[in-house]
């Protein structure tokens, strides 16, 4: 999921956890950082992903830093990323009204 955010080319780098839902399973957020000088609208972001992975994959939540913390080997770390959550920056596509369908298999 990671590599299909960071085809994107407004995306720096980016890191996905699981943070909690407050109905059931866990939720997807995924932290970027952008290019350099680059704006970029979560909501274009999903519409980006949306033709190439399932709409499981999709992220709720986007958050958008500066710099995704790493270690001193250069490694995100998920961890904090993960502990902090959702956070007041977080962009939630369900609070902005777009709604991810699971397609359905069938007959041609």
């Amino acid at each position: 999921m990671e590599a299909e955010v960071a085809r994107h080319p407004l995306v720096r780098e980016a890191a996905a956890v699981a943070v909690r839902s407050e109905v059931a399973e866990d939720e997807v957020l995924v932290a970027i950082s952008r290019a350099p000088g680059a704006e970029l609208d979560p909501a274009e972001l999903i519409a980006f992903l949306q033709p190439n992975m399932a709409h499981f994959m999709i992220p709720r939540y986007v958050r958008i830093l500066p710099e995704l913390p790493k270690t001193p080997t250069a490694k995100v770390q998920k961890h904090l990323l993960r502990s902090a959550g959702v956070t007041a920056d977080t962009w939630d596509r369900e609070a902005a009204g777009i709604r991810i369908r699971r397609d359905r298999l069938g007959s041609a």
